[in-house]
């Protein structure tokens, strides 16, 4: 779970002529930030070094105008996110044994176990359990096993089941470590989007709050759920389940829309769908201490420099 947990904790990320978007996550004792070109991980180790790892980051909109279409860009935004997440986490893991544990590393591999074991875990959970669930409470109660009915009955079971999972993994100590560098991964990238210095001390006066968190991204995922479910003609549940797991790109591609207009909240509806998710992260980030916070600096640093060295834009405040 120390390794699973933090894949949907991921900013989006995204760019327009006018402005540019990092997006982030917290990793084991560390932080990844990503600007639109470009990413850096950045980890304390238990001896107190800090390392980091960067690369330049092609976006894909740039390899194929079709990615840069509406829904189909946040299918690959999200399909590279995820691919950058587990690189991420891997570097973490590593960086994080202690010195003479090199035979111990993580590989790619074992990278790719946890990956399917997470993604059969999310399926079975949010997909399989709530409709099965809600098959049961419309056998049992007829005015549930209408369309609309049985549908906002698999959503709210859905959601439960998600805040009931978070609640429980933020008990473990090795999880709230993670959830703190969450909070550090926010309040660095709020002090940037604010045009202010990149200091410690600036930073910690933000929120551990932000509207393009990957746990809001979740949350809404979960609402737009309960909708384009309900337009579904199954009714057996064979066929409600395929269809439930092959509609997860479409839905995650329309709920990136929602996430990215609601980041620059030009209407307030889209903001007040993307609230759950804000009120989550209650749960999901912790206040992190200062020496969180400048690793949280560091990663940032190292990505937009090396943003800047490409051409791009912005220099560090």
């Amino acid at each position: 779970m120390r390794l699973l947990w933090p894949l949907v904790q991921q900013h989006l990320v995204a760019q327009n002529d006018e402005e540019v978007l990092i997006g982030g996550q917290a990793v084991i004792e560390g932080v990844m930030m990503r600007c639109p070109h470009s990413y850096c991980v950045a980890v304390r180790r238990a001896d107190g070094r800090l390392v980091t790892e960067e690369a330049p980051l092609a976006k894909l909109s740039e390899r194929s105008r079709w990615w840069g279409w509406p829904v189909l860009r946040g299918v690959g935004t999200l399909g590279q996110a995820l691919w950058l997440g587990m690189k991420a986490l891997r570097f973490s893991a590593n960086a994080a044994l202690p010195e003479g544990g090199r035979g111990k590393e993580i590989s790619p591999a074992m990278m790719a176990v946890n990956l399917a074991v997470s993604l059969g875990f999310f399926v079975f959970l949010y997909k399989f359990v709530p409709l099965y669930l809600a098959t049961q409470l419309g056998a049992w109660l007829p005015a549930a096993g209408g369309r609309i009915a049985f549908n906002v009955a698999d959503g709210l079971i859905r959601i439960v089941l998600f805040v009931a999972f978070l609640l429980t993994i933020s008990l473990w100590k090795d999880i709230r470590r993670v959830f703190e560098y969450h909070g550090a991964e926010h309040r660095v990238v709020f002090a940037f989007e604010a045009g202010g210095p990149l200091t410690v001390e600036n930073a910690q006066r933000f929120s551990t709050y932000h509207p393009r968190c990957g746990t809001s991204f979740l949350m809404v995922v979960m609402l737009i759920s309960i909708a384009a479910y309900a337009l579904l003609p199954f009714e057996d549940f064979g066929g409600r389940f395929a269809a439930r797991v092959l509609l997860l790109p479409v839905i995650a591609g329309v709920s990136y829309e929602v996430i990215r207009a609601a980041a620059r909240a030009r209407w307030p509806v889209l903001g007040a769908v993307a609230a759950p998710g804000l009120w989550l992260q209650r749960i999901t980030t912790r206040p992190p201490c200062d020496e969180q916070v400048a690793v949280a600096i560091r990663a940032l640093e190292g990505a937009l420099a090396l943003e800047q060295a490409q051409g791009g834009q912005p220099a560090i405040a």
